[in-house]
């Protein structure tokens, strides 16, 4: 099964080439620290869906000595793996640019990026190839533009969730997001793997 997350990289090795120009445009551009943190988890995982779309790969990795839960397990744990090596990366870019970020930061790009995974990953297996990639990539650019000042406008409007929100101590939000976005990525990788093993090829 590592052979199979780490053919992801050997298939995107030239479009790695970006990845320091991807990452630095964010950072020259003043892009919060989280924001950047999550587009870079998302780089190799989210391309790794694009190119067995495009290829069709699914039909020679059902060939291979592998089962579909593995195959499915290899994604789910190749985009853990992948977003610890890019917010490594990342924070090396942050320091040596000289603009500063903390480990909230980092928790809340990573969490952001499992908790968007968790939702996107089924709709590769659900949908048939095609656009699927793109229509999810434009989602997230519209997530990130909208989300922030829907949040805001309910921070400001409903004052009691967020009174409530802010004497509640920051550890237990922090332990709270974690469960939340441990068991959606847990039930997103039970669901695309049921999904998997049923689908023709």
């Amino acid at each position: 099964m590592f052979n199979l997350i780490r053919r992801d990289v050997i298939l995107q090795k030239r479009l790695l080439l970006t990845f320091i120009p991807f990452i630095a445009f964010f950072i020259i551009m003043d892009s919060h620290p989280a924001l950047i943190f999550l587009v870079a988890s998302i780089f190799i995982p989210f391309n790794a869906y694009g190119y067995d779309e495009k290829a069709e790969t699914n039909i020679l990795l059902n060939s291979l000595p592998y089962t579909r839960r593995e195959i499915i397990a290899s994604r789910y744990l190749g985009a853990i793996i992948y977003m610890i090596l890019a917010i490594g990366v990342t924070s090396l870019a942050l320091f040596a640019l000289d603009k500063s970020f903390t480990m909230t930061d980092i928790a809340i790009g990573g969490g952001l990026f499992l908790l968007f995974s968790a939702f996107t990953f089924p709709l590769f297996h659900i949908f048939k190839p095609g656009n699927i990639t793109t229509v999810v990539l434009i989602g997230f650019i519209l997530l990130t533009g909208v989300v922030p000042p829907i949040v805001m406008f309910f921070a400001e409007h409903l004052t009691a969730i967020t009174d409530f929100i802010v004497n509640v101590p920051t550890t237990y939000l922090y332990w709270g997001a974690a469960a939340i976005i441990l068991v959606a990525y847990t039930v997103s990788w039970g669901v695309t793997t049921t999904i998997y093993q049923r689908k023709a090829f």
